[in-house]
């Protein structure tokens, strides 16, 4: 039954659009120890919240998060990649800026919290009574990509990412803890890398570590999400023109030349544009902001945090056209903009 029941959970999955399932074990996770000695160094930069003892103890022991759990299905949903990065026609001299692929949907976790209580519907109805669950998408204190190479959908490379060797690594990972015993898959053991540094030489800040873990205080994706506050001086000139997320390390990974053959795998529809005008962007009011992002990761960052980054990424393109979008973000009611926007102005000026 078991095994017939698994192949039924995976058709299901499929059916609702994700394109890798496997199962594993509720386990310690194999790199806990590379995770904990991250935290100790500090490479969490501020989200301090990894960092508490009860988030701790719950990735190293699922069982602290549902102490019935007994499987673990772990899934992947594709996301469409901007697999090279466009650019402004000639003569328009619209100063641009991109968003990270991902971010150019709703937010994956309003649209697969529905995908995932459907699966557990499912499962439910087939095995006849309700069953203790707990799912995530990046959103609970568990190892996620340790979790997925364990259940044979991918290895970790060496920019950090879970790829799998037929779809790449343009996708988002989701978890379903289940109080149900489930046979495992075989876990991922190859490392498909090899001797290849591209990623890692693609960095703009260098932020790529050499034992597959990154230093957020350098990631630009940190940067311009997660950080709250200002982004050091010596780093803005590497973040160039992106102003939300980074794709620049899956970008130059050759595993995700196989994203070329997902042409018939169904993602979600784009809701924005990957290239936004920054001038625009830098005039968009509170209640703008909200409404233009309503729904996306981008209203992640906040308007202050968007804003900064826009800043930013017009003092690195350098257009004269944005001098007098600029001198009005002088008097914009938040000081991170402000300060952002009077350094961007002096890079353009020349005064830096």
């Amino acid at each position: 039954m078991s095994a017939v029941l698994v192949k039924q959970i995976k058709k299901k999955a499929e059916d609702e659009g994700f394109i890798l399932a496997g199962i594993t074990t509720p386990d310690e996770p194999p790199h806990i120890a590379t995770y904990e000695d991250w935290l100790d160094a500090g490479r969490h930069a501020s989200m301090d919240y990894l960092a508490r003892e009860d988030a701790r103890a719950r990735r190293a022991d699922p069982h602290l998060i549902l102490p019935e759990v007994q499987s673990i299905l772990v899934l992947a949903f594709p996301y469409e990649p901007t697999l090279t990065p466009s650019s402004s026609p000639e003569g328009r001299g619209e100063p641009k800026g991109k968003i990270a692929s991902y971010a150019l949907t709703d937010d994956y976790h309003i649209f697969l919290k529905e995908k995932l209580q459907a699966i557990v519907s499912f499962i439910e109805s087939k095995v006849g009574h309700e069953i203790p669950n707990r799912w995530y998408t990046d959103t609970g204190p568990i190892l996620e990509r340790d979790l997925a190479q364990r259940a044979g959908i991918g290895w970790i490379g060496k920019n950090t990412c879970l790829i799998n060797p037929n779809v790449g690594s343009y996708f988002f990972l989701a978890e379903i803890l289940l109080g149900i015993e489930l046979p495992a898959d075989q876990p991922f053991v190859s490392d498909h890398c090899g001797t290849c540094t591209r990623c890692i030489d693609a960095c703009p800040t260098q932020a790529i570590l050499p034992n597959r873990t990154l230093d957020s205080n350098l990631c630009i994706s940190y940067l311009t999400i997660e950080n709250k506050g200002e982004i050091s001086e010596e780093l803005r000139p590497q973040i160039g023109d992106l102003i939300f997320g980074c794709d620049i390390c899956q970008q130059v990974c050759p595993w995700n030349g196989k994203v070329l053959q997902r042409s018939n795998v169904q993602t979600v529809e784009r809701s924005i544009d990957p290239e936004q005008n920054l001038i625009s962007e830098l005039s968009l009011t509170p209640q703008e902001f909200n409404k233009k992002f309503k729904n996306n990761p981008v209203k992640r960052a906040k308007r202050r945090g968007y804003l900064r980054n826009v800043a930013v990424a017009l003092g690195n393109v350098g257009n004269e056209s944005a001098i007098p979008a600029l001198e009005k973000a002088l008097d914009d009611i938040e000081p991170l903009i402000r300060d952002h926007a009077r350094w961007a102005l002096n890079k353009i000026k020349g005064n830096d």
